[in-house]
């Protein structure tokens, strides 16, 4: 029998057992308290945290089938050339990664609503697959989530009627801005019901944990909105999906949301132990650099590579402002005589070299991959 599409509950729930959610909700609180710890205690946390940015915009983009890795991203923006199918993929990664920064950006003078929602979209599909799906505007016809090219009749799930999503967000808009009881168990309720209603013809699961740091920096549960989920996601990929689903198919709330705030309380902790030694590498680089360099410039080049851990040597020129590129080609081969930095590619012609700081790459990605 074809299923129907579904009707999303009203915000708020009211038959949740508080009292069972008690004890996830306490230790997610104090394990995301601990990595906001450790954020205030980063003056840059900006610089510090950057690669995670990136590595955050890959995973993510990786729940929905995208082929592209961090180091291959930080490749091409240095200029490295791809296959256009690559590029594609690359190119995902990057409007991720921007529409993130945007929303970071705007929650300084507004609070998450749906104008915002549909501007971060915009900028998510801009030039990439779906891209010619109306970006930033919501849909107008009925969607379904399937194997590639199922028909509805065979569709795993089936997001509201366009004419009763329409309510549905406002409702889901007026939630994100209401005090709930715990922000967290808000968090997993936003978020599954933002992906229940599937607002968008494509981008909706991007989108929607996207939305993840944004609420948690506009509630004050963190002082910046680097709180990223899809480490987790990506590795509970199929529970993550069938938790989901058991939401419309079993109203199966309190699992769902048992099985986010264990996922905020474990990627929080891994999320703290990352956050920490990228600090620790860079308090011992900032020494390092200075005794190799012996140049004003050190602290610059230092953070030119935390920001870009993989750039070439005319980026490097821009981002630390150095006015004299024999300044700069001594302070780079200092760094890689010193096997601080390496180089994947030597400078040819109209081609700049590429060089790649491979500490923080391989502590961003949890394992030696560079």
């Amino acid at each position: 029998m074809t299923k129907k599409p579904c009707i999303p509950d009203k915000l708020p729930l009211h038959e949740l057992d508080w009292q069972r959610l008690a004890s996830f909700t306490s230790k997610a609180t104090m394990a995301v308290a601990r990595y906001d710890g450790t954020l205030a205690g980063m003056v840059n946390a900006a610089v510090l945290l950057s690669p995670i940015t990136r590595r955050e915009a890959v995973l993510s983009s990786r729940i929905e089938g995208t082929q592209a890795s961090m180091v291959e991203v930080l490749k091409h923006e240095a200029g490295e050339e791809y296959s256009e199918n690559k590029k594609g993929d690359i190119n995902e990664v990057m409007n991720y990664r921007k529409a993130l920064l945007l929303g970071e950006d705007s929650l300084a003078e507004r609070p998450i609503s749906l104008q915002l929602i549909r501007e971060l979209h915009s900028l998510l599909m801009q030039g990439v697959r779906g891209g010619d799906k109306t970006p930033g505007s919501f849909r107008t016809e009925q969607n379904w989530i399937g194997k590639k090219g199922t028909p509805i009749e065979e569709a795993r799930f089936i997001p509201p009627d366009p004419l009763l999503m329409q309510d549905a967000m406002i409702n889901l808009e007026e939630y994100i801005n209401f005090d709930d009881i715990d922000p967290l168990v808000q968090l997993a309720i936003l978020h599954a019901q933002f992906e229940i209603i599937h607002p968008f013809v494509d981008g909706n699961g991007r989108l929607g944990r996207m939305l993840i740091p944004l609420f948690l920096y506009q509630k004050n549960v963190l002082q910046r909105p680097m709180f990223y989920l899809s480490e987790y996601l990506d590795e509970a990929d199929e529970e993550y999906r069938g938790r989901l689903l058991a939401i419309t198919d079993d109203n199966d709330w309190q699992g769902w949301i048992e099985f986010f705030l264990l996922a905020l309380q474990h990627q929080a902790a891994r999320n703290t132990e990352k956050a920490k030694s990228i600090h620790k590498l860079y308090e011992e680089m900032k020494v390092l650099f200075v005794g190799i360099t012996h140049s004003q410039y050190a602290q610059t080049t230092l953070d030119a590579f935390f920001n870009k851990p993989i750039l070439n040597s005319s980026d490097f020129l821009k981002i630390t402002e150095i006015n004299n590129r024999g300044t700069a080609n001594t302070i780079l081969r200092a760094l890689v005589h010193e096997e601080v930095i390496s180089v994947l590619r030597e400078g040819s012609g109209q081609s700049p070299a590429i060089y790649c700081f491979p500490s923080l790459i391989n502590i961003s990605e949890g394992q030696d991959v560079i």
